[in-house]
């Protein structure tokens, strides 16, 4: 009986051949087909990041980084970079649809706004990456259901005095708000929000830049 069992742990042990390829005399392993096919995003999306150069313009100082389109890519990348909380004051990231630029004029956002969270200067450490992380998530994994192709992008501002996540959408009255609505209740869900949070239209953000917005939407 105990040479049996012997047998038994030698043949479990054992390679088998469907697992091997000869090349050159040598032995090959096989990759599982398994661990070879990436799984793809529904959206390709772009990260770019910003930092300010007051010898620059605003576009020169937008840097593209690059661009996936599977969730291997994604964590790739992101595991590479530095955090929202490791980059510094007066500095950007943002990720958005491929084709699509963070900026107010692009013609997918000229018609939209944002969803605007804004956070203290103490919450860099304890709720900046992790906020900025879920609502990555949100996007890349089309979490808003129905209405997911109204997002564009998001952008994370890192500043002396607090900083700040906005959620860009493409229309600022679709269906009268009710996507809009639909996009800022899911956010506080994911993002486990108490406090009230605006939508800003980006017309009225660009003909007061500097001045207080006020919010078209709250939730």
């Amino acid at each position: 009986m105990a040479g049996n069992k012997a047998n038994e742990a030698e043949e479990i042990e054992k390679p088998q051949d469907s697992d091997k390829q000869e090349s050159s005399g040598d032995v090959v392993p096989v990759v599982p087909t398994e661990l070879t096919i990436k799984h793809p995003l529904q959206n390709t999306w772009t990260l770019w990041y910003y930092e300010h150069d007051k010898k620059k313009s605003w576009m020169k100082n937008q840097c593209e980084i690059t661009s996936f389109d599977t969730v291997e890519d994604f964590w790739s990348l992101f595991n590479h970079i530095k955090s929202a909380s490791e980059i510094r004051h007066g500095c950007d990231y943002s990720l958005f649809k491929q084709g699509i630029r963070p900026m107010w004029e692009d013609d997918a956002n000229k018609e939209g706004g944002r969803w605007l969270i804004n956070l203290e200067k103490k919450q860099r450490e304890s709720e900046l990456d992790s906020y900025w992380m879920e609502i990555i998530l949100c996007m890349i994994g089309e979490a808003f259901d129905e209405y997911s192709d109204e997002i564009c992008g998001a952008v994370v501002s890192v500043r002396m005095k607090g900083d700040k996540i906005g959620v860009w959408t493409a229309d600022a009255e679709k269906r009268n708000g009710e996507g809009v609505l639909a996009i800022g209740r899911k956010l506080k869900e994911r993002l486990k929000l108490n406090t009230v949070i605006g939508y800003q239209v980006h017309k009225d953000t660009m003909v007061k830049a500097g001045a207080s917005i006020r919010n078209t939407y709250h939730v």
